[in-house]
């Protein structure tokens, strides 16, 4: 593994036990500029991996609890007039930081979910006809709890494209739940995690990835993928380019934090349940793509 990777998991895995692939999971999507989306039940752990991921790298971290009656001026920011030159100014929110956690993401109203759409792709605000930037890097973590659960909005297909990968926590396993229970409190571990990087070092690295070097052959693998999935019986709508760009980035993250410099398919092979599971429908049902069936598909791709 690369050695910044390496300090960063191990520094990560001293709070949240016994999920590396996650902590690497999330470490490679940031690289790979874009943004998460983590699907679990309360109390897993999903806030503590945003909160330790920011402070490890040195990042600005702001969290925003979504609810039914959170506004998007609540997380864009407003204009308020200020009699003193009788001219309006505008006051940031919390949107404007390096690490945005969009807590309980699907707790909000389609409207103040649909808020963060621009910020998501473009990098930029809109308000009141001017564009403000946002800070590099800029990387969303929302948490979205299971739709099964009572008030909830379900993510729209175009929101949720914007997350280039979705994962899932899980339980701990029972002896690292144990060390978890002996600790007790994490916020003092939290407050005690030193930053491994300069936030002003990671678009550098960004950069880094995205040099890793990806053959002809790699990326006619890739179209080959997004081409099954386009004519494939039981798939309701098959992958998008976007999502094919997305697939290749994540690709180059994972080989770079394998310390290598260029692509092999079984990083798109890794990578590829994370990106495109929440993006395949089941036509039959409109329902999540199973996982299974994920791989099934892979087994029809000739690699080159």
């Amino acid at each position: 593994m690369h050695a910044h990777a390496q300090s960063i998991v191990e520094q990560i895995s001293t709070v949240i036990f016994g999920k590396e692939r996650q902590i690497r999971l999330a470490l490679a999507c940031l690289l790979a500029q874009g943004h998460l989306l983590i699907e679990d039940m309360p109390g897993i752990g999903k806030t503590t991996l945003a909160h330790c991921l920011a402070r490890t790298l040195g990042l600005a971290f702001q969290r925003v609890q979504f609810t039914s009656d959170l506004l998007p001026g609540d997380v864009i920011g407003v204009s308020i007039y200020n009699q003193a030159d009788r001219a309006f100014h505008f006051h940031r929110g919390p949107l404007f930081t390096q690490v945005l956690l969009a807590d309980e993401i699907n707790r909000a109203t389609p409207k103040t979910q649909s808020a963060l759409l621009e910020a998501m792709e473009e990098r930029q605000a809109s308000v009141e006809g001017l564009t403000h930037p946002l800070p590099a890097p800029f990387f969303v973590i929302a948490t979205q709890n299971p739709v099964e659960q009572a008030g909830v909005y379900p993510l729209p297909d175009s929101q949720l494209d914007r997350f280039l990968m979705r994962m899932h926590l899980g339980y701990p396993e029972r002896h690292f739940e144990k060390d978890l229970l002996l600790l007790g409190e994490t916020r003092s571990r939290i407050a005690s995690l030193e930053p491994v990087l300069d936030g002003d070092a990671i678009p550098a690295l960004q950069q880094e990835v995205a040099a890793v070097h990806t053959a002809e052959a790699l990326v006619d693998y890739v179209l080959d993928i997004l081409e099954l999935t386009r004519r494939h019986p039981e798939v309701a709508m098959g992958l998008s380019p976007r999502a094919g760009q997305g697939l290749l980035r994540a690709a180059q993250a994972w080989a770079w934090l394998e310390g290598r410099g260029h692509v092999l398919p079984e990083d798109v092979q890794a990578m590829l349940p994370w990106v495109v599971g929440h993006r395949l429908k089941a036509r039959t049902t409109l329902r999540e793509f199973p996982p299974a069936a994920l791989d099934e598909l892979l087994a029809h791709v000739a690699v080159a």
